[in-house]
Protein backbone atom coordinates (compact mmCIF):
# COMPACT_ATOMS: atom_id res chain seq x y z
CA UNK A 1 0.00 0.00 0.00
CA UNK A 2 1.01 3.63 -0.53
CA UNK A 3 1.98 5.70 2.50
CA UNK A 4 -0.31 8.67 3.07
CA UNK A 5 1.77 10.00 5.98
CA UNK A 6 5.35 9.55 7.03
CA UNK A 7 7.11 11.27 9.93
CA UNK A 8 10.87 10.84 10.13
CA UNK A 9 13.12 11.45 13.16
CA UNK A 10 10.78 13.94 14.83
CA UNK A 11 12.33 15.69 17.84
CA UNK A 12 10.30 17.79 20.25
CA UNK A 13 11.84 19.33 23.36
CA UNK A 14 9.75 21.68 25.48
CA UNK A 15 11.17 24.86 27.00
CA UNK A 16 11.42 23.19 30.41
CA UNK A 17 13.76 20.56 28.94
CA UNK A 18 11.27 17.69 28.73
CA UNK A 19 11.80 15.55 25.62
CA UNK A 20 8.36 14.63 24.31
CA UNK A 21 9.45 13.02 21.02
CA UNK A 22 12.92 11.57 20.56
CA UNK A 23 13.75 10.71 16.91
CA UNK A 24 10.21 9.43 16.35
CA UNK A 25 9.42 7.88 12.98
CA UNK A 26 6.05 6.53 11.87
CA UNK A 27 4.57 5.52 8.50
CA UNK A 28 0.80 5.31 7.96
CA UNK A 29 -0.56 3.45 4.95
CA UNK A 30 -3.56 4.92 3.15
CA UNK A 31 -7.04 3.42 3.62
CA UNK A 32 -6.11 1.87 6.97
CA UNK A 33 -6.90 2.40 10.64
CA UNK A 34 -3.54 2.86 12.34
CA UNK A 35 -3.51 2.76 16.15
CA UNK A 36 -0.92 4.60 18.22
CA UNK A 37 -0.64 3.40 21.83
CA UNK A 38 1.55 4.13 24.82
CA UNK A 39 1.49 5.14 28.45
CA UNK A 40 0.42 8.63 29.53
CA UNK A 41 3.29 10.93 28.58
CA UNK A 42 4.78 8.52 26.02
CA UNK A 43 4.57 11.23 23.33
CA UNK A 44 1.52 10.11 21.33
CA UNK A 45 -0.51 13.30 21.55
CA UNK A 46 2.54 15.52 21.07
CA UNK A 47 3.36 13.71 17.82
CA UNK A 48 -0.23 14.16 16.62
CA UNK A 49 -0.17 17.85 17.55
CA UNK A 50 2.99 18.25 15.47
CA UNK A 51 1.39 16.50 12.50
CA UNK A 52 -1.68 18.75 12.87
CA UNK A 53 0.38 21.93 13.28
CA UNK A 54 -0.53 22.75 16.89
CA UNK A 55 3.06 22.13 18.01
CA UNK A 56 6.32 22.66 16.12
CA UNK A 57 9.16 20.12 16.19
CA UNK A 58 12.81 21.13 16.55
CA UNK A 59 13.90 18.51 14.04
CA UNK A 60 12.55 15.88 11.68
CA UNK A 61 10.51 15.72 8.48
CA UNK A 62 6.87 15.08 7.61
CA UNK A 63 5.72 13.73 4.25
CA UNK A 64 2.08 13.73 3.17
CA UNK A 65 1.07 11.78 0.06
CA UNK A 66 4.74 11.49 -0.89
CA UNK A 67 5.58 15.20 -0.64
CA UNK A 68 7.55 16.89 2.12
CA UNK A 69 5.29 19.35 3.94
CA UNK A 70 5.81 22.15 6.44
CA UNK A 71 2.77 22.26 8.72
CA UNK A 72 2.99 25.45 10.76
CA UNK A 73 -0.63 25.61 11.93
CA UNK A 74 -3.87 23.60 11.93
CA UNK A 75 -4.92 25.72 8.96
CA UNK A 76 -1.99 24.28 6.98
CA UNK A 77 -2.94 20.74 8.05
CA UNK A 78 -6.59 21.20 7.06
CA UNK A 79 -5.57 22.74 3.74
CA UNK A 80 -3.58 19.65 2.70
CA UNK A 81 -6.20 17.17 3.97
CA UNK A 82 -5.45 16.36 7.61
CA UNK A 83 -8.17 16.64 10.28
CA UNK A 84 -8.04 16.03 14.01
CA UNK A 85 -10.67 15.26 16.65
CA UNK A 86 -9.22 16.14 20.04
CA UNK A 87 -9.69 14.23 23.29
CA UNK A 88 -11.50 17.23 24.77
CA UNK A 89 -13.80 18.29 21.96
CA UNK A 90 -13.17 21.71 20.41
CA UNK A 91 -16.73 22.86 19.79
CA UNK A 92 -18.55 26.07 20.73
CA UNK A 93 -21.18 24.80 23.23
CA UNK A 94 -23.61 27.70 22.81
CA UNK A 95 -23.71 27.44 19.02
CA UNK A 96 -25.84 24.99 17.07
CA UNK A 97 -24.50 21.94 15.25
CA UNK A 98 -24.85 23.76 11.91
CA UNK A 99 -23.10 26.88 13.21
CA UNK A 100 -20.20 24.78 14.49
CA UNK A 101 -20.06 22.87 11.22
CA UNK A 102 -19.47 25.97 9.07
CA UNK A 103 -17.43 27.97 11.60
CA UNK A 104 -14.64 29.62 9.63
CA UNK A 105 -16.35 28.76 6.32
CA UNK A 106 -19.67 30.50 6.90
CA UNK A 107 -22.18 30.85 4.03
CA UNK A 108 -23.39 34.47 4.06
CA UNK A 109 -26.52 36.36 3.13
CA UNK A 110 -25.99 39.81 1.63
CA UNK A 111 -22.25 39.24 2.27
CA UNK A 112 -22.81 40.12 5.94
CA UNK A 113 -25.07 37.70 7.78
CA UNK A 114 -24.81 33.96 8.41
CA UNK A 115 -27.13 32.06 6.11
CA UNK A 116 -28.52 29.69 8.74
CA UNK A 117 -30.71 27.84 6.24
CA UNK A 118 -27.70 27.11 4.03
CA UNK A 119 -25.63 26.07 7.07
CA UNK A 120 -28.37 23.60 7.98
CA UNK A 121 -28.47 22.26 4.41
CA UNK A 122 -24.70 21.78 4.39
CA UNK A 123 -24.86 19.92 7.71
CA UNK A 124 -27.59 17.57 6.49
CA UNK A 125 -25.76 16.99 3.21
CA UNK A 126 -22.46 16.06 4.90
CA UNK A 127 -24.32 14.02 7.51
CA UNK A 128 -26.09 11.96 4.84
CA UNK A 129 -22.93 11.56 2.75
CA UNK A 130 -21.05 9.90 5.61
CA UNK A 131 -23.98 8.24 7.39
CA UNK A 132 -23.55 10.21 10.60
CA UNK A 133 -26.86 11.59 11.80
CA UNK A 134 -26.76 14.88 13.73
CA UNK A 135 -29.47 17.47 14.54
CA UNK A 136 -28.44 20.70 12.73
CA UNK A 137 -30.45 23.11 14.87
CA UNK A 138 -29.65 21.79 18.35
CA UNK A 139 -27.02 23.49 20.50
CA UNK A 140 -23.88 21.49 21.20
CA UNK A 141 -24.34 21.81 24.98
CA UNK A 142 -27.68 20.00 24.73
CA UNK A 143 -26.25 16.92 22.98
CA UNK A 144 -24.79 13.72 24.47
CA UNK A 145 -21.04 13.33 24.12
CA UNK A 146 -21.29 10.70 21.38
CA UNK A 147 -23.29 13.03 19.12
CA UNK A 148 -20.88 15.91 19.81
CA UNK A 149 -18.07 13.68 18.65
CA UNK A 150 -19.93 12.97 15.41
CA UNK A 151 -20.12 16.72 14.84
CA UNK A 152 -16.33 17.00 15.26
CA UNK A 153 -15.76 14.19 12.78
CA UNK A 154 -18.21 15.68 10.27
CA UNK A 155 -16.60 19.08 10.68
CA UNK A 156 -13.22 17.60 9.70
CA UNK A 157 -14.73 15.68 6.77
CA UNK A 158 -16.53 18.82 5.57
CA UNK A 159 -13.07 20.38 5.32
CA UNK A 160 -12.01 17.51 3.02
CA UNK A 161 -9.85 15.57 5.47
CA UNK A 162 -8.28 12.51 3.87
CA UNK A 163 -6.39 11.61 7.05
CA UNK A 164 -8.37 11.82 10.30
CA UNK A 165 -6.58 11.80 13.67
CA UNK A 166 -8.72 10.69 16.62
CA UNK A 167 -7.15 11.33 20.05
CA UNK A 168 -8.69 9.03 22.69
CA UNK A 169 -12.09 9.10 20.94
CA UNK A 170 -13.75 6.50 23.20
CA UNK A 171 -12.52 7.77 26.60
CA UNK A 172 -15.91 9.33 27.45
CA UNK A 173 -18.19 7.20 25.29
CA UNK A 174 -20.61 4.52 26.41
CA UNK A 175 -20.12 1.02 24.97
CA UNK A 176 -23.09 1.64 22.67
CA UNK A 177 -21.62 4.95 21.44
CA UNK A 178 -18.26 3.24 20.91
CA UNK A 179 -19.93 0.58 18.79
CA UNK A 180 -21.53 3.30 16.64
CA UNK A 181 -18.18 5.10 16.33
CA UNK A 182 -16.39 1.93 15.20
CA UNK A 183 -19.03 1.29 12.57
CA UNK A 184 -18.48 4.86 11.36
CA UNK A 185 -14.71 4.45 11.21
CA UNK A 186 -14.98 1.24 9.22
CA UNK A 187 -17.35 2.94 6.78
CA UNK A 188 -14.96 5.88 6.42
CA UNK A 189 -12.14 3.47 5.62
CA UNK A 190 -14.31 1.90 2.91
CA UNK A 191 -14.83 5.40 1.49
CA UNK A 192 -11.08 5.87 1.14
CA UNK A 193 -10.26 7.70 4.37
CA UNK A 194 -7.27 6.93 6.58
CA UNK A 195 -7.56 7.08 10.37
CA UNK A 196 -4.97 7.41 13.13
CA UNK A 197 -6.57 6.06 16.29
CA UNK A 198 -5.00 6.90 19.67
CA UNK A 199 -6.31 4.80 22.55
CA UNK A 200 -5.46 3.22 25.90
CA UNK A 201 -8.08 0.51 25.48
CA UNK A 202 -6.21 -2.44 24.07
CA UNK A 203 -9.31 -4.52 23.35
CA UNK A 204 -10.54 -1.65 21.15
CA UNK A 205 -7.19 -1.45 19.38
CA UNK A 206 -7.40 -5.13 18.56
CA UNK A 207 -10.99 -4.70 17.42
CA UNK A 208 -10.54 -1.72 15.09
CA UNK A 209 -6.89 -1.35 14.01
CA UNK A 210 -5.05 -2.70 10.97
CA UNK A 211 -1.62 -1.58 12.21
CA UNK A 212 -0.32 -0.63 15.66
CA UNK A 213 2.54 1.66 16.64
CA UNK A 214 3.68 1.34 20.27
CA UNK A 215 5.44 4.29 21.98
CA UNK A 216 7.33 4.38 25.25
CA UNK A 217 9.44 7.12 26.86
CA UNK A 218 9.10 9.46 23.85
CA UNK A 219 10.26 6.80 21.37
CA UNK A 220 8.62 4.39 18.94
CA UNK A 221 9.20 0.87 20.25
CA UNK A 222 7.60 -1.11 17.43
CA UNK A 223 5.07 -1.05 14.60
CA UNK A 224 3.28 -4.24 13.56
CA UNK A 225 0.11 -5.56 12.02
CA UNK A 226 -2.56 -5.75 14.72
CA UNK A 227 -3.16 -9.40 13.84
CA UNK A 228 0.40 -10.23 14.99
CA UNK A 229 -0.15 -8.87 18.51
CA UNK A 230 -2.22 -9.90 21.51
CA UNK A 231 -3.45 -7.41 24.10
CA UNK A 232 -0.83 -8.81 26.45
CA UNK A 233 1.92 -8.23 23.84
CA UNK A 234 0.87 -4.60 23.37
CA UNK A 235 0.67 -3.97 27.12
CA UNK A 236 4.12 -5.44 27.71
CA UNK A 237 5.66 -3.34 24.92
CA UNK A 238 3.95 -0.20 26.24
CA UNK A 239 5.20 -0.43 29.82
CA UNK A 240 8.34 -2.53 29.41
CA UNK A 241 7.23 -5.14 31.93
CA UNK A 242 4.62 -7.84 32.39
CA UNK A 243 1.06 -6.73 33.14
CA UNK A 244 -1.45 -8.85 35.02
CA UNK A 245 -4.99 -9.15 33.67
CA UNK A 246 -5.99 -11.72 36.30
CA UNK A 247 -8.93 -11.19 38.64
CA UNK A 248 -7.89 -10.24 42.15
CA UNK A 249 -8.46 -12.78 44.90
CA UNK A 250 -11.64 -12.44 46.93
CA UNK A 251 -11.16 -11.22 50.51
CA UNK A 252 -10.87 -13.92 53.16
CA UNK A 253 -13.19 -12.16 55.61
CA UNK A 254 -15.69 -9.35 55.33
CA UNK A 255 -16.51 -6.77 57.97
CA UNK A 256 -19.63 -4.87 58.90
CA UNK A 257 -21.82 -2.94 56.52
CA UNK A 258 -20.39 0.59 56.29
CA UNK A 259 -22.64 2.06 53.57
CA UNK A 260 -26.33 1.13 53.53
CA UNK A 261 -28.89 2.21 50.96
CA UNK A 262 -32.58 1.48 51.47
CA UNK A 263 -35.48 2.02 49.08
CA UNK A 264 -33.71 4.81 47.23
CA UNK A 265 -35.76 6.50 44.50
CA UNK A 266 -35.13 9.54 42.35
CA UNK A 267 -37.48 11.44 40.04
CA UNK A 268 -35.71 13.98 37.83
CA UNK A 269 -36.86 17.46 36.76
CA UNK A 270 -38.73 15.97 33.81
CA UNK A 271 -40.81 13.79 36.18
CA UNK A 272 -39.02 10.62 35.00
CA UNK A 273 -38.43 7.88 37.58
CA UNK A 274 -34.67 7.37 37.26
CA UNK A 275 -34.05 5.22 40.37
CA UNK A 276 -36.70 2.88 41.73
CA UNK A 277 -36.43 1.67 45.35
CA UNK A 278 -32.80 0.54 45.23
CA UNK A 279 -31.38 -1.19 48.30
CA UNK A 280 -27.83 -2.47 48.83
CA UNK A 281 -24.98 -2.56 51.35
CA UNK A 282 -21.25 -2.15 50.95
CA UNK A 283 -19.21 -3.90 53.61
CA UNK A 284 -15.83 -3.23 55.09
CA UNK A 285 -13.21 -5.15 53.13
CA UNK A 286 -15.17 -5.60 49.88
CA UNK A 287 -15.63 -4.03 46.45
CA UNK A 288 -19.27 -3.99 45.34
CA UNK A 289 -19.42 -3.62 41.56
CA UNK A 290 -22.29 -1.90 39.77
CA UNK A 291 -22.70 -3.14 36.18
CA UNK A 292 -25.16 -1.82 33.65
CA UNK A 293 -25.65 -0.17 30.29
CA UNK A 294 -24.84 3.52 30.72
CA UNK A 295 -27.98 5.60 31.15
CA UNK A 296 -29.86 3.28 33.51
CA UNK A 297 -29.40 5.47 36.58
CA UNK A 298 -25.74 4.90 37.51
CA UNK A 299 -24.76 8.57 37.20
CA UNK A 300 -27.68 9.75 39.32
CA UNK A 301 -27.05 7.05 41.93
CA UNK A 302 -23.41 8.05 42.36
CA UNK A 303 -24.30 11.75 42.56
CA UNK A 304 -26.90 11.02 45.25
CA UNK A 305 -24.46 8.90 47.29
CA UNK A 306 -21.95 11.77 47.24
CA UNK A 307 -24.41 14.59 48.00
CA UNK A 308 -24.43 16.16 44.54
CA UNK A 309 -28.13 15.26 44.12
CA UNK A 310 -30.90 14.72 46.65
CA UNK A 311 -33.11 11.61 46.33
CA UNK A 312 -36.89 11.75 46.12
CA UNK A 313 -37.14 9.14 48.88
CA UNK A 314 -35.12 6.50 50.68
CA UNK A 315 -32.29 6.26 53.19
CA UNK A 316 -28.49 6.36 52.97
CA UNK A 317 -26.38 5.75 56.06
CA UNK A 318 -22.64 5.54 56.72
CA UNK A 319 -21.84 3.59 59.89
CA UNK A 320 -25.47 4.15 60.82
CA UNK A 321 -25.34 7.94 60.39
CA UNK A 322 -27.79 9.54 57.96
CA UNK A 323 -26.28 11.16 54.84
CA UNK A 324 -29.48 12.46 53.26
CA UNK A 325 -29.53 16.25 53.12
CA UNK A 326 -25.83 16.66 53.91
CA UNK A 327 -23.55 18.70 51.66
CA UNK A 328 -20.74 16.96 49.74
CA UNK A 329 -18.26 18.50 52.19
CA UNK A 330 -20.09 17.13 55.23
CA UNK A 331 -20.37 13.71 53.59
CA UNK A 332 -16.62 13.75 52.98
CA UNK A 333 -16.03 14.61 56.61
CA UNK A 334 -18.07 11.54 57.55
CA UNK A 335 -15.48 9.40 55.73
CA UNK A 336 -16.65 9.05 52.10
CA UNK A 337 -14.59 10.00 49.04
CA UNK A 338 -15.61 10.25 45.39
CA UNK A 339 -13.74 9.50 42.16
CA UNK A 340 -16.21 11.10 39.69
CA UNK A 341 -17.04 9.80 36.23
CA UNK A 342 -16.33 13.19 34.60
CA UNK A 343 -12.92 14.34 35.78
CA UNK A 344 -13.10 17.72 34.05
CA UNK A 345 -16.61 18.59 35.25
CA UNK A 346 -16.51 17.27 38.82
CA UNK A 347 -12.92 16.19 39.50
CA UNK A 348 -10.55 19.12 39.04
CA UNK A 349 -10.30 22.88 38.74
CA UNK A 350 -8.30 22.71 35.54
CA UNK A 351 -6.84 26.23 35.48
CA UNK A 352 -5.39 25.93 39.00
CA UNK A 353 -2.19 24.15 40.06
CA UNK A 354 -1.66 20.57 41.18
CA UNK A 355 -1.06 21.87 44.72
CA UNK A 356 -4.43 23.58 44.76
CA UNK A 357 -6.22 20.56 43.31
CA UNK A 358 -4.65 18.19 45.83
CA UNK A 359 -6.09 20.22 48.74
CA UNK A 360 -9.50 21.14 47.31
CA UNK A 361 -11.22 18.99 49.93
CA UNK A 362 -8.85 19.65 52.86
CA UNK A 363 -7.36 23.16 52.57
CA UNK A 364 -9.06 24.19 55.83
CA UNK A 365 -7.73 21.27 57.86
CA UNK A 366 -4.72 21.23 60.23
CA UNK A 367 -1.51 20.55 58.35
CA UNK A 368 -2.65 22.62 55.36
CA UNK A 369 -3.74 25.86 56.99
CA UNK A 370 -3.34 27.84 60.18
CA UNK A 371 -6.13 30.29 60.81
CA UNK A 372 -6.67 32.11 57.50
CA UNK A 373 -3.17 31.28 56.24
CA UNK A 374 -2.40 28.36 53.92
CA UNK A 375 0.78 26.44 54.77
CA UNK A 376 2.25 26.34 51.28
CA UNK A 377 5.49 24.63 52.30
CA UNK A 378 3.54 21.69 53.76
CA UNK A 379 1.11 21.72 50.82
CA UNK A 380 4.04 21.50 48.38
CA UNK A 381 5.57 18.59 50.28
CA UNK A 382 2.21 16.77 50.33
CA UNK A 383 1.84 17.37 46.59
CA UNK A 384 5.32 16.08 45.79
CA UNK A 385 4.58 12.89 47.72
CA UNK A 386 1.37 12.30 45.76
CA UNK A 387 3.05 13.04 42.42
CA UNK A 388 5.73 10.46 43.20
CA UNK A 389 3.41 7.81 44.65
CA UNK A 390 0.91 7.98 41.81
CA UNK A 391 3.51 8.47 39.04
CA UNK A 392 1.95 11.71 37.79
CA UNK A 393 3.91 13.24 34.91
CA UNK A 394 4.16 16.95 35.75
CA UNK A 395 6.98 19.46 35.79
CA UNK A 396 6.29 20.75 39.29
CA UNK A 397 3.64 20.97 41.97
CA UNK A 398 2.73 24.39 40.54
CA UNK A 399 1.94 23.05 37.06
CA UNK A 400 -1.65 23.89 36.02
CA UNK A 401 -3.80 20.78 35.74
CA UNK A 402 -4.82 21.94 32.24
CA UNK A 403 -1.23 21.32 31.10
CA UNK A 404 -1.45 17.58 31.88
CA UNK A 405 -2.62 14.76 29.65
CA UNK A 406 -6.10 13.36 30.30
CA UNK A 407 -4.70 10.25 31.94
CA UNK A 408 -2.50 12.24 34.30
CA UNK A 409 -5.46 14.44 35.24
CA UNK A 410 -7.32 11.25 36.17
CA UNK A 411 -4.38 10.24 38.36
CA UNK A 412 -4.54 13.62 40.13
CA UNK A 413 -8.18 12.91 41.03
CA UNK A 414 -7.46 9.35 42.19
CA UNK A 415 -4.45 10.53 44.23
CA UNK A 416 -6.43 13.21 46.04
CA UNK A 417 -9.38 10.95 46.80
CA UNK A 418 -7.47 7.89 48.00
CA UNK A 419 -5.06 9.99 50.08
CA UNK A 420 -7.97 11.32 52.18
CA UNK A 421 -8.01 7.98 54.08
CA UNK A 422 -11.77 7.42 53.65
CA UNK A 423 -13.88 4.63 55.08
CA UNK A 424 -16.01 4.41 51.92
CA UNK A 425 -14.75 4.94 48.37
CA UNK A 426 -17.25 5.74 45.60
CA UNK A 427 -15.32 5.05 42.39
CA UNK A 428 -17.07 5.88 39.11
CA UNK A 429 -15.06 4.78 36.06
CA UNK A 430 -11.77 5.19 38.02
CA UNK A 431 -9.48 4.15 35.14
CA UNK A 432 -11.26 5.93 32.30
CA UNK A 433 -8.71 7.39 29.90
CA UNK A 434 -5.54 6.07 31.54
CA UNK A 435 -3.00 3.65 30.13
CA UNK A 436 -2.75 0.00 31.01
CA UNK A 437 0.17 0.47 33.39
CA UNK A 438 -1.59 3.23 35.32
CA UNK A 439 -4.78 1.19 35.28
CA UNK A 440 -2.93 -1.65 36.96
CA UNK A 441 -1.64 0.78 39.59
CA UNK A 442 -5.16 2.14 40.35
CA UNK A 443 -6.51 -1.40 40.57
CA UNK A 444 -3.73 -2.33 43.00
CA UNK A 445 -4.44 0.74 45.15
CA UNK A 446 -8.15 -0.09 45.29
CA UNK A 447 -7.33 -3.66 46.26
CA UNK A 448 -4.97 -2.43 48.99
CA UNK A 449 -7.67 -0.08 50.30
CA UNK A 450 -10.12 -3.00 50.33
CA UNK A 451 -7.63 -5.13 52.24
CA UNK A 452 -7.27 -2.36 54.85
CA UNK A 453 -10.99 -2.63 55.51
CA UNK A 454 -12.32 0.11 53.26
CA UNK A 455 -15.73 -0.32 51.62
CA UNK A 456 -15.61 0.35 47.87
CA UNK A 457 -18.55 0.95 45.55
CA UNK A 458 -17.32 0.58 41.96
CA UNK A 459 -19.46 1.82 39.07
CA UNK A 460 -17.85 1.16 35.70
CA UNK A 461 -18.84 0.69 32.07
CA UNK A 462 -15.82 -1.61 31.69
CA UNK A 463 -17.07 -5.12 32.49
CA UNK A 464 -13.51 -6.45 32.58
CA UNK A 465 -12.79 -3.96 35.36
CA UNK A 466 -15.97 -4.91 37.23
CA UNK A 467 -15.17 -8.62 37.04
CA UNK A 468 -11.48 -8.15 37.89
CA UNK A 469 -12.03 -6.12 41.05
CA UNK A 470 -15.47 -6.88 42.49
CA UNK A 471 -16.26 -9.09 45.45
CA UNK A 472 -19.97 -8.97 44.56
CA UNK A 473 -21.77 -7.49 41.56
CA UNK A 474 -25.20 -5.92 41.29
CA UNK A 475 -26.68 -5.16 37.87
CA UNK A 476 -28.76 -2.03 37.35
CA UNK A 477 -31.47 -1.85 34.71
CA UNK A 478 -34.01 0.93 34.29
CA UNK A 479 -33.20 2.34 37.72
CA UNK A 480 -33.58 -0.90 39.69
CA UNK A 481 -31.43 -3.87 40.67
CA UNK A 482 -31.96 -6.60 38.09
CA UNK A 483 -29.48 -9.14 39.49
CA UNK A 484 -27.14 -9.75 42.41
CA UNK A 485 -24.11 -12.02 41.93
CA UNK A 486 -22.51 -12.91 45.25
CA UNK A 487 -19.71 -15.07 43.80
CA UNK A 488 -17.95 -13.17 41.01
CA UNK A 489 -15.43 -15.95 40.38
CA UNK A 490 -18.11 -17.98 38.62
CA UNK A 491 -19.50 -15.35 36.23
CA UNK A 492 -18.49 -13.82 32.90
CA UNK A 493 -19.48 -10.68 30.99
CA UNK A 494 -21.87 -12.90 29.05
CA UNK A 495 -23.67 -13.82 32.28
CA UNK A 496 -24.21 -10.13 33.07
CA UNK A 497 -25.43 -9.19 29.58
CA UNK A 498 -29.06 -10.44 29.72
CA UNK A 499 -29.65 -8.62 33.01
CA UNK A 500 -28.00 -5.43 31.74
CA UNK A 501 -30.31 -5.44 28.72
CA UNK A 502 -33.43 -6.26 30.73
CA UNK A 503 -33.92 -9.61 29.02
CA UNK A 504 -33.65 -11.41 32.37
CA UNK A 505 -34.39 -10.26 35.90
CA UNK A 506 -34.14 -11.98 39.26
CA UNK A 507 -37.23 -11.98 41.44
CA UNK A 508 -37.10 -10.13 44.78
CA UNK A 509 -33.46 -9.20 44.20
CA UNK A 510 -31.44 -6.70 46.21
CA UNK A 511 -27.82 -6.01 46.96
CA UNK A 512 -28.27 -6.08 50.72
CA UNK A 513 -25.89 -8.07 52.88
CA UNK A 514 -28.78 -10.11 54.20
CA UNK A 515 -29.82 -11.18 50.69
Amino acid sequence: MEKILEAKDVLKVYENGVIANRAVSIAVEENTIHAVVGENGAGKTTLMKIIFGIEQAQDGEIFFKGEKVHIRSPRDAIRIGIGMVHQHLMLAPDLTVAENMVLGNEPLRAKLFLDTDRAGEITLQVSEEYGLQVPPNKKIKDLPIGVRQRVEILKALFRNAELLILDEPTSVLTPQETEVLFKTLKNLKKQGKTIIFISHKLNEVKQIADRVTIMRDARVIDTRDASELTEHDIAQLMVGRDISFERIRAPVTLGESLLSVRNLSYVNDEAILVLNKMSFDVRSGEILGLAGVVGNGQTELVRILTGLLQPSEGEITLRGENLIGLSPRRIREKGLCHIPEDRMEDGVAEETTLEENFILDRYYKPGFSKGLRLLWKDISQHSRELIEKFNILAQSTKTPVSALSGGNIQKVVVARELSSDPDVIIAAHPTRGIDVGSEEMVHRLLQEARDRGKAIFLASADLDEILKLSTRVIVIYNGGIAAHFQDVSKITAGDLGPYMLGVQREEAVSGKVSA
